[in-house]
């Protein structure tokens, strides 16, 4: 009984108390604030410095006083969890406090280094102010600061290059890329203001010191962005995510005042803040603070002041108490504190000595104006008024559940009210309660679900959407809670509750807005059928097929192994989903020792859980489960969605490193609008949709990009070429050249509309329309490869070689099939039938399968006909060979009938479409995505080489051309002549162009033709007859 008093004097805790060791991202909190002599309260009336000093004595309390480094620190973040950007009345300051911390790397040593407490979201655009002075000693390499995510090591970097007698030098270095080295101030020790800023919007940075710009540039890292969920590391360059410094790369020197911004600052608002010694508070993320940093032991600290370059705050003197004119004011946005009117009217900060908290009751709340509320109702409780009247444990409990209920109430009421502070002090109230072990079987069952009732009410309102907002303002502040830690908590109250009141053999069901909870005991001899639970239908994204399924298989091994008394627990929260995504906590796979990759994706369902809990043993027992989630339709990408079963992993919860994880699990099917799973343990479930990305980096795929456009723009010249010796040579007109015709055509307006399609992305309609077009001419390719595949069928293999009689069906199945495709996928498209990124058919809603349907049936078509060709090949090979068996030996034999094969493989590739199935092997290797790239953007040069250069038609038809030019300069050299020696008279001997012109011409009608380079001395003679 005595832990269980103690669960009830703790169930409360100071949010004043509470903010100090959040900001050390420490979830368990033990301490709970460095000096708990007092706490602080915000008086929000505006007063003068005398009138809110009096009010705060009245309540036992003084005006806050400032004594230490860490007071300061501790008012700062009251103040602004608060929301507070005001300067309040304070007391005074004491004169041990100087200034701010600053870093001191004594040396290189890799054994130095301070690491923000801050997750960072994805930024396009990044400014990092500091104020450092570099040590005259050192030098070499180093690094101010280096930011890594796990996708990318060199994301975010400054480097400095420090020489003997020579400036300082600075550098940016952006996922990878390394801008020049500038030549910044003198290496004198001296402190100085550095600023650096990069956007993705052309990749264009800038370096400012001492507030004036002294360099800026273009192309670093263009059209990219800083990546999310990274780790940043002041004074050591990062060779592994967060860790392998090296001492020969290490800073040496001070650091202080970093500050961390979403937005480029321009040259305007950095000179300001150096003027003004104030930050511009548009976009800032990070804010320096002892409270923010985790540093290594061997790192000194100390407190100091660095002046700005206009005027100093710090000079005041403001150890003495105020006088009548002048009274102390604090600004929570910087930190600051000066003097100002008494008569002024502010807000001011209350401080009440802790032994004013001794007893339990709502004097322990934090003075907010939510909790004040609270206060207020409390009153009216007749519980409350009395409680300490009894020492009775059921007293206690109900108790805590008129508490937790009346927090619930004020939630719903009234949401905008409630701050950070709150949030945290809520949360830690859950927490507190969860964090019992206590055994509470002579407390009555009734009392017990009560208990548990309340607080699972509080905890559905704390992961209400509607209090998204305030789990966001968290994350300035350094505080890492996420709404999963009151699942947690959850969890720990729910496996209490079961170990209590499984003796009634009754269910616990209690359905909240966002909660679900349903508790079945079971005695296992007793029965033998599966455990399914379906959820309550009432959530927003939840329907009937919802379930989760604990097999009858599994329960019988559960007996095998000898648990009897057990009881399953399950929730479901409906709305967790949307407030994951709202909060921006995205879900972060880590598959790197499996793939090399990790995997980002989207929460796309509720999330729910299996327990099964031996409650005589006290213990959660593993079993597989079968759970299905309804998914939601995410936001249109052209990227492949692809779903992913996961689950909470609790065991691995680290810092700034999400928890999600996939291991021993498994998609049994999915449809699009839910997904089934196998898991072999127990724990809260999900489904991420992943959007599977490229597996190469920037750089490749700008290689790739370049290839392909260059390719491109060499096929559709080869094409066009291709096409004007088909057209303009006269050729004899047949089947197989009108198809190849038809063929090129339809792949020259393909490769032109690809090259142009980067101008439409910015207009939907005429993306939608480019998107159509690439549709139709490659669709149309496609169908006459389809044709190409056909006829050489019917040519090859059942030897058909009638002409002119089945042009127009394959008019119809090369332009006619894809008009009707495209009409069809566009009138069931629904307005996505593009994506958003890029001018193509849309992946997500299953568009693009108007385009990968018909393909995949046409390259199976044509590797039938191929593989059908190949062997009518090798046979006539065999036969030639044994024709020529006896001049000929085994070996020459093969080689000619290997020969034979690959040049017809090869000659049929181009225009029967089969390179295309490298394709379907490009995620896996950056290997088969240039070959790929070069076999398909090269297709037109493929074919302008093979139909074109080495086509037999074609190169007789020039050959012939080039005859007919030389006997008609022959015929006019000779005209022009007449009295030229001629050795043969005889008329009929005279090559003329109607001769040279027909296929049926006789080489041996000329004898010998000698030329010179003179038609004067021109001569021929004939063979003899």
């Amino acid at each position: 009984m005595h832990l269980l008093k103690l669960l009830c004097s703790n169930v409360i805790v100071l949010i004043q108390h509470c903010i100090g060791k959040a900001l050390a991202i420490n979830v368990e909190i033990k301490s709970l604030w460095p000096n708990e002599e007092v706490y602080y309260e915000y008086h929000p009336a505006r007063l003068r410095w005398h009138a809110v000093n009096q009010s705060c004595i009245q309540q036992s309390g003084s005006l806050a006083v400032i004594s230490s480094a860490a007071e300061k620190q501790n008012l700062t973040n009251f103040l602004q969890s608060l929301n507070i950007s005001e300067p309040v009345w304070i007391a005074r300051r004491a004169p041990e406090i100087n200034g701010t911390l600053i870093l001191k790397f004594l040396d290189r040593s890799e054994l130095q280094s301070a690491r923000l407490l801050y997750t960072f979201s994805s930024m396009t655009a990044v400014t990092i102010c500091a104020r450092l002075h570099f040590s005259p000693t050192c030098h070499g390499p180093s690094t101010v600061f280096s930011y890594s995510v796990r996708s990318f090591i060199n994301e975010f970097q400054l480097r400095a290059r420090v020489m003997p007698n020579q400036p300082i030098q600075l550098a940016l270095l952006v996922h990878g890329k390394h801008g020049p080295y500038i030549s910044v101030f003198a290496n004198d020790a001296s402190w100085h203001s550095i600023c650096v800023s990069w956007t993705g919007n052309g990749g264009k940075w800038a370096i400012s010191v001492d507030g004036q710009e002294v360099r800026r540039g273009i192309s670093l890292h263009s059209s990219g962005y800083i990546g999310g969920g990274g780790i940043f590391i002041i004074g050591q360059e990062q060779d592994e995510f967060g860790s392998s410094f090296k001492s020969d790369e290490a800073f040496c020197g001070s650091i202080t005042q970093l500050h961390v911004w979403d937005q480029v600052l321009d040259a305007r608002e950095i000179q300001s803040m150096e003027k003004e010694c104030s930050l511009i508070p548009s976009g800032l993320l990070f804010r320096w603070g002892i409270f923010r940093l985790e540093m290594t032991s061997s790192l000194k600290t100390h407190w100091g002041y660095i002046q700005c370059q206009v005027h100093s705050i710090a000079l005041f003197s403001l150890d003495q108490m105020p006088n009548n004119e002048n009274c102390v004011t604090f600004h929570p946005g910087n930190g600051e504190w000066t003097y100002d009117d008494c008569d002024t009217q502010r807000g001011g900060v209350c401080q009440f000595p802790k032994e004013l908290l001794d007893d339990i009751g709502i004097s322990k709340f934090p003075r907010t104006p939510f909790f004040t509320q609270i206060s207020k109702d409390h009153h009216t409780i007749p519980e409350l008024a009395d409680r300490n009247s009894s020492s009775s444990t059921e007293h206690e409990l109900n108790w805590l559940s008129s508490l937790a209920q009346s927090l619930m109430k004020a939630i719903e009421t009234d949401p905008d009210i409630i701050t950070p502070s709150d949030m945290l002090q809520l949360t830690q109230t859950i927490e507190q309660a969860a964090a019992s072990q206590v055994n509470k079987t002579s407390v009555p069952s009734g009392v017990l679900r009560s208990m548990a009732s309340s607080y699972l009410i509080l905890a559905s309102g704390l992961i209400d959407p509607v209090l998204t907002r305030q789990w966001l303002d968290m994350k300035p502040l350094g505080i890492n809670l996420r709404p999963f830690t009151v699942v947690e908590s959850i969890e720990k109250i729910l496996w209490a509750l079961a170990d209590s009141i499984f003796t009634d053999k009754k269910c616990f069901v209690l359905l909240t807005k966002n909660i679900d909870v349903h508790m079945e005991p079971r005695t296992l001899p007793d029965t033998n059928c599966s455990n399914v639970y379906k959820p309550s239908t009432q959530g927003n994204h939840s329907s009937s097929q919802e379930e989760i399924l604990i097999s009858e298989t599994e329960i019988q091994r559960l007996h095998s192994l000898g648990h009897k008394n057990v009881m399953f627990i399950h929730t479901y929260y409906s709305n967790m989903m949307e407030v994951l995504s709202r909060t921006d906590f995205k879900a972060f796979i880590d598959k790197k020792q499996e793939s090399g990759h990790s995997v980002f994706g989207h929460l796309a369902t509720a999330v729910i859980s299996a327990t099964v809990r031996d409650v005589s043993r006290e213990e959660n027992v593993p079993v597989s489960v079968q759970y299905t989630l309804s998914t939601v339709k995410l936001k249109q990408s052209s990227k492949l969605v692809t779903p992913l079963c996961i689950f909470w992993n609790v065991s691995e919860v680290a810092p700034n490193v999400s928890d999600w994880s996939d291991k021993g699990c498994r998609v049994l099917h999915s449809r699009p609008n839910e997904t089934s799973c196998f898991c072999n343990h127990t724990t809260n479930f999900a489904i991420l949709m992943n959007y599977m990305k490229a597996r190469w980096s920037e750089h490749e795929e700008m290689v790739l990009t370049k290839l392909t456009f260059i390719g491109s723009g060499a096929s559709l010249c080869a094409l066009v070429v291709t096409l004007m010796l088909l057209t303009v040579l006269d050729i004899p007109k047949s089947e197989r050249t009108s198809i190849h015709k038809n063929l090129f055509i339809s792949l020259t307006f393909a490769q032109i509309v690809l090259l142009c399609s980067g101008s439409a992305i910015h207009n939907k309609v005429a993306c939608t329309m480019v998107a159509a077009l690439l549709h139709l001419f490659f669709m149309a390719a496609f169908s006459w490869m389809l044709v190409e595949g056909l006829l050489l069928w019917s040519k090859v293999v059942t030897v058909n070689l009638s002409e002119d009689r089945h042009m127009k069906y394959y008019y119809l199945i090369g332009w006619g099939l894809p008009v009707l495709i495209v009409s069809i996928t566009l009138a069931s498209a629904s307005g996505s039938y593009s994506a958003d990124e890029y001018c193509w058919l849309s992946v997500h809603n299953g568009v693009i399968w108007g385009f990968v349907g018909p393909v995949i049936f046409i390259i199976t078509v044509n590797i039938m006909v191929l593989t059908r060709v190949v062997i009518i090949t090798i046979s006539t090979g065999k036969r030639r060979s044994l024709m020529m068996a006896d001049s000929t030996s085994p070996i020459e034999q093969v080689s000619e009938q290997i020969r034979a094969a690959v040049k017809a493989v090869l000659v049929l590739l181009p225009i029967l479409g089969l390179t295309w199935l490298c394709g379907v092997l490009v995620p896996f290797s950056i290997i088969i995505a240039y070959i790929f790239i070069l076999l398909n953007s090269l297709q037109g040069l493929f074919i302008f080489l093979i139909y074109g250069v080495y086509n037999t038609e074609i190169r007789s038809t020039v050959n012939r051309i080039k005859e007919r030019r030389k006997a008609q300069n022959f015929s006019n050299c000779g005209s022009s002549r007449p009295s030229s020696s001629i050795t043969n008279s005889q008329p009929g001997s005279s090559p003329v162009p109607d001769a040279l012109g027909r296929h049926d011409f006789d080489a041996n009608q000329l004898g010998s033709i000698s030329t010179s380079s003179d038609c004067g001395s021109l001569s021929y003679s004939t063979g003899s007859k």
